[in-house]
């Protein structure tokens, strides 16, 4: 008979099908029961290297799980609904759950986890990188599965994760085109004939974030002290269904099948033909009767700093209480058709502006002012940093201005221009390198000129 194994041994044989196999005792599942993992291999020397893999990983407590591991797709979505949804913003959320549906699910959704392999993360950023996605949108899709990964290493449903393995793409710094004196100023003229032309000198001439400008509202607005509070900002987000089966609550919106190469129903669309949807579907839920937490919403802006309050231009204050008196007008001929949202920028019936109006409406102001197409971030925060910059003020002051919670995020807004860096290095030159005195009218020879003049030639023989 065999001597008895110690507790926690494990065991190496060679099977009858012609495999080798071991059992490593891990511990006690939740049940009682005594939890044995099993591995096999070809020949011996492989099994011994695997059992003692499983028990490095036992004797560090880093041991996965027991039980099948989930796809990559199933805990992406217990990532989203269970974890990740009590930590960030609803527009985050929003943004996660997009680059999970339309990229992650498709790429690498079908592994299981514990069999997720650096190979496949790379195969899936290539295959992006080669259908025209953007670097910076391949890397914050590589983050956002690298948390996720994460937080399933923490609670040990895998071993490793693989994603600190993959070098994702490099991305450049995008280089920032903030407006001249010049172009603001033909900006803001263009935007003076417009209803909204109050949004845009907020927005150029003190750096406020499209959202912060578009969710103002009067009771943060001190004009007596002349100051303004961005409590708030105006964000889009997606509706959720508030059925109880949103698959059928959608179905009349449901396409399983691509389009047409020639299709007419969806020309005029910017992005082309939407994806065809997947078998289990739960999206559309605009059309939902019961949907919510979508549209256009007041959320909280995203840090402590960017609420802290931004003094107004002093010659601001007449030009918001005309605009005030107009929006009294407005309400006063919409009569019960006003919706009222105390929103300081608004359309004729009281709503807040909508973020993709104004946006078209932005590059409909660079066509009017003659200026060459930029971001909307360019011609708000960069500007209105650079042009601080120019005035002379000091990189602390414009930190607080922009409410930034770094000086280094404050720097990259603003750029150098090259008519400074020419007057700087004309000063330089001329520091060094003096320029000889201008030549001066001839005067009346003294005593004592002619007494410096014997000098010079003494000096110089």
């Amino acid at each position: 008979m065999s001597p008895r194994k110690a507790n926690m041994e494990s065991t190496i044989y060679l099977g009858s099908d012609g495999w080798w196999h071991g059992r490593v005792t891990m511990g006690v599942k939740n049940d009682g029961k005594p939890d044995r993992r099993h591995r096999r291999a070809r020949t011996e020397p492989q099994i011994k290297r695997k059992v003692k893999e499983l028990e490095a990983l036992r004797d560090k407590g880093r041991a996965p799980k027991a039980g099948r591991k989930p796809t990559v797709a199933k805990w992406m979505e217990t990532y989203l609904t269970d974890i990740a949804s009590l930590k960030l913003r609803p527009r985050s959320l929003d943004d996660y759950w997009s680059k999970t549906r339309n990229d992650i699910i498709p790429g690498v959704g079908a592994h299981r986890l514990d069999k997720l392999a650096p190979e496949h993360l790379e195969r899936m950023y290539r295959a992006m990188l080669d259908a025209g996605h953007a670097p910076s949108h391949v890397l914050k899709v590589h983050r956002i599965l690298s948390r996720a990964l994460k937080i399933a290493h923490r609670r040990r449903i895998i071993a490793e994760n693989v994603a600190t393995l993959v070098d994702p793409p490099t991305v450049d710094e995008t280089e920032t085109n903030p407006f001249t004196i010049e172009e603001a100023k033909a900006f803001l003229e263009a935007a003076a004939r417009r209803p909204t032309s109050m949004r845009w000198i907020v927005g150029v001439g003190m750096g406020f974030r499209q959202g912060e400008v578009l969710g103002f509202r009067w009771p943060y607005v001190d004009l007596e002290g002349e100051m303004f509070h961005p409590q708030w900002q105006l964000q889009r987000l997606t509706w959720r269904h508030g059925c109880k089966d949103p698959h059928a609550c959608g179905a009349r919106r449901h396409r399983f099948d691509p389009c047409p190469t020639d299709c007419a129903t969806h020309k005029g669309y910017k992005r082309g033909c939407p994806k065809p949807c997947p078998k289990t579907c739960t999206r559309h839920a605009s059309v939902c009767p019961e949907r919510k937490d979508g549209g256009l919403v007041f959320t909280r802006p995203k840090t402590k700093k960017s609420r802290n309050s931004v003094p107004i231009p002093p010659p601001f204050i007449p030009y918001l209480r005309d605009h005030k008196a107009q929006q009294e007008e407005l309400r006063a001929a919409a009569g019960d058709q006003w919706q009222e949202h105390g929103a300081l920028f608004t359309r004729p019936d009281g709503r807040p502006l909508d973020p993709r109006a104004d946006w078209e409406e932005f590059k409909e102001l660079l066509a009017e002012a003659g200026i060459d197409d930029r971001r909307l971030y360019d011609g708000s925060r960069h500007t209105a940093g650079t042009i601080l910059n120019e005035l002379g003020v000091d990189i602390v002051t414009i930190m607080e201005i922009l409410r930034h919670t770094q000086i280094s995020q404050t720097r990259r807004y603003v750029k150098g221009r090259s008519h400074l860096s020419k007057d700087a290095m004309r000063r330089m030159g001329d520091t060094f390198m003096p320029q000889p005195e201008p030549a001066t009218e001839t005067k009346t020879e003294t005593a004592a000129s002619r007494a410096a003049r014997a000098r010079r030639r003494r000096r110089v023989r």
